[in-house]
């Protein structure tokens, strides 16, 4: 395609936003959960959006080293934006589900406390790091990665979200650039 046929970024950005599906009630009573799967399910919208994270990556001007994906949709828009930064992709999952040394991290949620873990042989020092996850909604998961990859010694240069819950103000928790796509 054609540089000169390529939409704006806004109408890219209203592309994949008319495709989220709002699920009311779900997973209980007055959360109305965004559904992101739908962008999977349409190759053009799904390329827009890695697209657009990635655009805004390169327009920092920061190299990345590693992109850091959050189990589990963080899996979904991780791995091919490192393919279009050129860089490594790294899982950060729940605790148990890695082989291998890891390094862990508690963090608080809306709900309790939960641990991630990265297989420590993953990120080296000094590597700069982007995460990824589809969506932020009170930014605990998303701060507990950023310092799991501080534990690591490695430079948190972006959190990267494809949506961003505005009302539950989760970019306050974090102390890291934020880009989210989609604001609701």
């Amino acid at each position: 395609m054609a540089a000169e046929n390529v939409p704006s970024k806004q109408a890219r950005i209203d592309r994949i936003k008319a495709t989220i599906r709002t699920c009311p009630d779900f997973p209980k009573p007055g959360i109305p959960f965004k559904d992101l799967m739908p962008i999977l399910h349409n190759p053009d919208v799904f390329s827009d959006t890695i697209a657009l994270l990635e655009e805004h990556v390169r327009e920092t001007g920061t190299k990345v080293d590693v992109v850091a994906g959050l189990e589990a949709r963080g899996f979904l828009f991780g791995p091919p934006l490192a393919l279009r930064l050129n860089c490594a992709f790294v899982p950060i999952r729940k605790a148990g589900k890695l082989p291998g040394e890891t390094v862990k991290c508690s963090y608080v949620l809306e709900y309790g406390q939960d641990t991630m873990e990265i297989q420590q042989s993953s990120v080296k020092p000094n590597q700069n790091v982007v995460i990824v996850d589809d969506l932020i909604a009170t930014g605990g998961t998303m701060a507990g990665a950023c310092r799991l990859v501080e534990t690591m010694q490695a430079n948190v240069v972006g959190c990267l979200a494809v949506v961003e819950l505005d009302y539950l103000k989760g970019r306050d928790n974090l102390k890291y650039a934020v880009h989210s796509l989609i604001h609701y």
